[in-house]
């Protein structure tokens, strides 16, 4: 068993934690079954966040009795003082309990600060000092927040994308963390399902020892092949090398993460599925993804009104709109008999 502390909140868990994102796209039962396997298993840090529908009410039924076994995450995109504490009462009532391990402010387009303006630190510290709160985190996509949130001295932990696709600016993000004692949370480790190979993706996070995975699980299959990683933990091969050197060669640079953060889209198209479609295609070939449903959706690229509002938002600098284009023309083709 590989364990992870992340920094100075002194939590130490094993290096598989449970990313909760998806269980809001399965039924109550079929949820409370994964979480609880996870727990037997081994697994006791969970993420979650507000703004995931119904994920912390199906985490408060499977851990109903027995909050103090495990470490729960959640997180608030509230913009205000007053919506913070609106959020933060929620999400206590969703989980079944009067504190939250980690609770953190969710992708903001700024660093929170005391004295900023918004009411937000004031109120996280609060928060804190009234107990309901045990750690202070930020979640962020943005390298030059991170770097901000990092200096300020004011988080414990940040969560960040963090994969074998990882830019040395990422890689630099992480070991400044390590030196400043400040947790690190590893999101879309799977770079959102680009990236097919968990064995090497783990392998890859495992040579970071402050770095803690969280890996979005939906399927019962998911879940043990993580937890089959407890015992057996992957470590960098040649093999698990020439992958993630493949990978990279096909994946590095501009693509879509499928984040979801210049969403919505004026005329409704899917842009963090649409954006990215021929290379999920191409990784991970499912009829689901050429289905007369999926056509209609990626026909929906016909109507980019070219306002540059995703592009605008995209934490990653991409040219939305292009690739959208892009990836309508590849699986036009894709249809046609042309590849696949």
């Amino acid at each position: 068993m590989v364990q992870v502390t992340l920094g100075k909140t002194g939590i130490t868990v094993e290096k598989n934690s449970f990313g909760a994102l998806p269980i809001q796209r399965i039924s109550q039962g079929e949820a409370v079954k994964l979480l609880r396997k996870a727990y037997d298993k081994g697994v006791t840090f969970f993420d979650t966040a507000r703004g995931y529908t119904d994920s912390e009410v199906k985490l408060g039924e499977a851990f109903d009795g027995m909050r103090e076994k495990v470490y729960i995450a959640t997180k608030t995109a509230a913009g205000t003082g007053e919506a913070f504490w609106k959020d933060l009462n929620t999400s206590l009532k969703n989980l079944r309990t009067d504190y939250i391990d980690i609770y953190q402010f969710h992708n903001p387009s700024f660093c929170p600060k005391p004295g900023d303006g918004t009411g937000l630190y004031e109120a996280m510290l609060e928060a804190k000092e009234k107990g309901m709160v045990r750690h202070i985190g930020i979640t962020n996509h943005r390298l030059n927040i991170a770097h901000e949130a990092v200096e300020s001295g004011l988080y414990e932990t940040l969560q960040f994308p963090f994969c074998y696709l990882a830019t040395e600016k990422d890689i630099e993000l992480v070991k400044k963390c390590k030196e400043a004692d400040m947790g690190f949370i590893a999101m879309k480790a799977l770079s959102g399902g680009l990236i097919t190979n968990s064995a090497a993706a783990y392998a890859f996070l495992a040579q970071y020892d402050n770095v803690l995975p969280i890996w979005g699980v939906q399927r019962e299959s998911e879940l043990d092949e993580f937890l089959s990683y407890i015992d057996n933990p992957p470590v960098m091969t040649e093999e698990l090398a020439a992958v993630i050197q493949h990978d990279r060669e096909e994946l590095l640079g501009d693509f879509c993460r499928g984040c979801g953060y210049c969403m919505p889209c004026p005329v409704g198209i899917e842009i963090n599925n649409c954006a990215r479609m021929s290379l999920l295609i191409r990784r991970s070939p499912s009829a689901a993804q050429l289905t007369p449903a999926a056509q209609e959706k990626m026909k929906k690229i016909e109507k980019c009104l070219h306002c540059g509002q995703c592009k605008a938002k995209c934490p990653y600098g991409l040219d939305t709109p292009a690739l959208l284009e892009k990836n309508y023309k590849d699986y036009c083709e894709i249809l046609a008999g042309k590849e696949y």
